[in-house]
């Protein structure tokens, strides 16, 4: 999220040199390959996550919501619909989005988090639930 975040901040800086920054910073738990790889799944699926995010908070126009709360939105978006591997259920994608938007945004961050997250998951129920029950 941190590395989406400064991405969308310096408006469309080299993101992979962002990502390689972070994680020789601040990465010293991370696991380096699925960070690439969340990053790059993000990317790829940008304009369909961004799409999620507006019709979930349709009275949020994209460019107002907070990018910490835009950028949480995507990672989890990317982990419950369009990881290959189903790396984390979606259970724990919302609740690690909720968290860090605790952590990171702003007084109503987490609770519009979990609203947006929320949607999701139910549009998208039938697909995710299988892998819920991991």
């Amino acid at each position: 999220m941190q590395s989406l975040y400064e991405w969308e901040f310096r408006g469309g800086e080299n993101l992979d040199e962002i990502v390689e920054r972070n994680i020789n910073e601040f990465g010293k738990d991370v696991d380096a390959d699925y960070v690439h790889k969340v990053v790059s799944g993000v990317i790829e699926h940008i304009d369909e996550i961004n799409a999620l995010i507006v019709e979930a908070a349709p009275e949020w126009p994209l460019e107002q919501v907070a990018r910490v709360d835009k950028n949480t939105l995507r990672v989890a978006m990317y982990e419950m619909l369009y990881d290959p591997e189903e790396d984390v259920p979606p259970r724990v994608s919302i609740n690690e989005a909720i968290e860090l938007g605790k952590t990171f945004g702003s007084d109503s961050s987490s609770k519009f988090v979990n609203g947006v997250l929320g949607f999701v998951y139910r549009k998208h129920e039938n697909t995710l639930k299988p892998r819920d029950e991991r």
